[in-house]
């Protein structure tokens, strides 16, 4: 009998400007060939209705990346790396947001 994905970390946060950070992952009850690390996750930055940044591996596309329009290849390392590579592009973002609007 195959168990079912638990979920071992679920965090949104709501920034002052309306933004939303949240972070979802899963560990599924057996390695496939599409998710070989044994997680489902979903990490998205946005405002609603926006995605601006997300890291997923949705089924059929495997680890990925988006940023505004474009999806490209993520490769996995560990949770700790995905978790670290999301921020960091969530902190630029933010950064190069707050740099436009003081303009």
């Amino acid at each position: 009998m195959a168990g079912s994905a638990s979920l071992i970390e679920d965090r949104k946060i709501v920034l002052d400007d309306g933004a939303i950070i949240q972070i979802r992952i899963w560990r599924l009850p057996q390695q496939t060939v599409e998710r070989p690390h044994g997680l489902k996750y979903s990490l998205f930055y946005g405002r609603p209705g926006e995605r601006i940044i997300g890291y997923d591996n949705e089924a059929g596309k495997g680890d990925h990346r988006h940023y505004r329009l474009r999806e490209e290849p993520y490769t996995f390392v560990s949770l700790e790396r995905l978790i670290a590579d999301f921020e960091e592009d969530v902190r630029k973002e933010i950064e190069n947001e707050r740099s436009q609007a003081a303009r």
